[in-house]
């Protein structure tokens, strides 16, 4: 059983900088790839960004690239998301993912954190 915990959310000015962090708790942990998600209010939950867990190869969607940061730690089974150069368009729900999808900015992954609240003030 695996259980993904996000923390570092809150509400920032734009422009500011926000860093999420995610754990994963299991007693083996060996995803292929750890995904970031958000989820608007009101809309779908949309890809952020995705680490290859083994070779650390990184992938953004348009809206972030440039902007945030995808990172982990293998041996504290962390994902992080630095998140620069914030915009109150980046106000969401943000949500941990790891697993073994067959498309990574897909819903595939098999496990999924709680969320955690970013909220950008304008």
């Amino acid at each position: 059983q695996v259980q993904l915990v996000e923390s570092g959310g809150g509400l920032v000015q734009a422009g500011g900088s926000l860093k999420l962090s995610c754990v994963a708790s299991a007693r083996t942990f060996n995803p292929n790839l750890m995904g970031w998600f958000r989820q608007f209010l009101g809309k779908e939950r949309e890809f952020v960004a995705a680490i290859r867990w083994s070779s650390g190869s990184t992938y953004y969607s348009d809206s972030v690239k440039g902007r945030f940061t995808i990172s982990r730690d293998n041996a504290k089974n962390t994902v992080y998301l630095q998140m620069n150069s914030l915009k109150p368009e980046d106000t969401a729900v943000y949500y941990c993912a790891a697993g073994r999808p067959l498309s990574l900015d897909s819903e595939e992954y098999e496990h999924w954190g709680l969320g955690t609240q970013v909220t950008v003030s304008s």
